[in-house]
């Protein structure tokens, strides 16, 4: 292999994968180093992807069991099987991450499974992961795409058993009985949603007063609402103060606001508190890059370029969401940015998405955020129970609302609590990236019958001028 490169990244993930191939696009010599033997990143091997496939096994299973009747079809004694949905999981991930290596393979990529460490700003060591065999590269460019880990909390170190990461919880061999879930983000509601439907009792600690972080309170407490009411057990506002684990079980002492304390015990405990950049051993200690206090690579908004010239940095490792749809846009940006394009992310108008059932999605600025803001801001909502389609697909639960610029009619953010909120969000993104108004939703033919409507009828209602309520 050279040992020259126009550009170096340094992680398969979303973020790196797409960096390396728009690099190529653009008539760069690129090379990918990543540890794992498969491409693909914390989401394609152990996260978004394995998890909604389990999401639709166990919501497919929870379907057929409890609301066929209401379709006019008579099944009786449902029951699953755990391997095959673990194997179906298993396949799909495969699939998938054989279809990211096919591309890089297309696009000419030298590909190296192995660690990197920076020695300095245009050098980086590569250990093979295959013999051990070490050597060292040179590039015009390094793009640093490491990603991140499960947040692991001190006092409740991970064991694999009692103790779970969300690594662990899309590969158990059997379903627990009872499942204690710290903390209530996407990654705790979604698996807390997936063992749920297959018969775990699931009861969630979380220390804020609302979900999603109270961006809105009134969209997070109809989801939250929606989702007790499917037997997710909810203790708001509580922290855990101490575990004890038992022979057969774990005890969880949680501390509520007003220094209460209760005692919940479970088969095992998910901690599914967050995660945190990953770039151990990278030798960032060899450049200039500078770590922020929260822990995330300080770059240039703009460019992404560390404070180490030369070297980018893009994904979990830096500020902002961790999502794979925002890792792979900073990566077409990066790209196109080393190669003097005047590219730019539009962090406005990347939305949130939380693959329960309902599903939530958001976008923009909520309520909340904007009384924060002191924004004066019109509303409009409309609930997916005066929706046609949504009565067709027996999902009537949620809602969809905008908020609008009061002077400007300009949209601020449109939240969805309802069916295929993860498709339906994108009209909202697209809308906000070309800076719409109410009136430019209203008058977009919206085909029914869809769910769809239900966004054209909250902006209808904005102006109170709803048809179907």
């Amino acid at each position: 292999m050279e040992k020259h490169f126009d550009v170096i990244v340094i992680g398969g993930g979303p973020a790196g994968y797409v960096a390396a191939i728009r690099l190529s696009q653009l008539g760069k010599k690129t090379m990918l180093i990543e540890k794992r033997e498969k491409l693909g990143g914390t989401c394609l091997n152990v996260g978004c992807i394995p998890t909604k496939v389990l999401l639709e096994s166990s919501e497919f299973f929870n379907n057929v069991k409890n609301h066929s009747l209401d379709f006019g079809i008579n099944i009786t004694d449902v029951n699953y099987d755990l391997q095959l949905i673990m194997k179906r999981k298993n396949s799909i991930v495969e699939e998938r991450c054989t279809g990211v290596d096919f591309l890089i393979k297309k696009n000419k990529i030298s590909r190296v499974h192995g660690t990197a460490k920076l020695l300095g700003k245009n050098s980086v060591e590569v250990t093979s992961l295959e013999n051990g065999e070490k050597n060292q590269y040179t590039s015009e460019a390094i793009i640093l795409a490491t990603g991140s880990n499960p947040v692991n909390i001190p006092s409740i170190p991970f064991n694999g058993k009692s103790i779970i990461s969300s690594d662990d919880a899309i590969a158990l061999n059997s379903v627990p009985k009872d499942m204690i879930i710290i903390g209530a983000g996407a990654i705790g509601l979604e698996l807390g949603a997936v063992w749920n439907r297959l018969g775990t009792k699931v009861t969630i600690v979380e220390m804020m007063p609302s979900l999603f972080g109270g961006i809105d309170r009134q969209m997070a407490n109809t989801a939250q609402r929606i989702l007790a009411g499917q037997g997710l057990n909810f203790m708001m506002e509580h922290r855990v103060n101490e575990v004890k684990l038992n022979t057969k079980n774990v005890e969880v002492q949680v501390i509520n606001q007003k220094n209460e304390t209760s005692i919940i015990q479970g088969d095992m405990i998910l901690v599914a508190a967050g995660r945190k950049p990953y770039y151990e051993n990278l030798g960032l200690e060899n450049t200039k890059i500078r770590i922020l206090e929260n822990g995330r690579i300080w770059v240039d908004p703009e460019t992404f370029e560390t404070s180490s010239p030369g070297i980018y940095a893009i994904g979990d490792i830096i500020e902002g969401p961790m999502l794979a749809h925002k890792a792979e846009e900073e990566g077409v940006v990066v790209a196109e940015r080393i190669c003097g394009l005047e590219s730019k992310v539009n962090y406005n108008t990347i939305s949130s998405i939380i693959y329960t059932s309902p599903e939530v999605a958001w976008v923009g600025k909520g309520e909340d955020q904007l009384k924060s803001d002191q924004i004066e801001y019109n509303t409009g909502r409309f609930l997916f129970r005066a929706n046609a389609r949504a009565h067709a697909l027996n999902e009537i639960e949620g809602m969809v609302k905008i908020l609008a610029n009061k002077v400007t009619d300009k949209i601020l953010g449109i939240f969805i609590v309802g069916p295929r909120a993860s498709e339906l969000i994108a009209e909202a993104s697209l809308a906000m990236k070309y800076e719409a108004t109410v009136d430019d939703i209203i008058h977009t033919v919206h085909s029914h019958p869809t769910l769809s409507e239900v966004l054209k009828e909250a902006a209808l209602d904005v102006k109170k001028r709803a048809i179907h309520s």
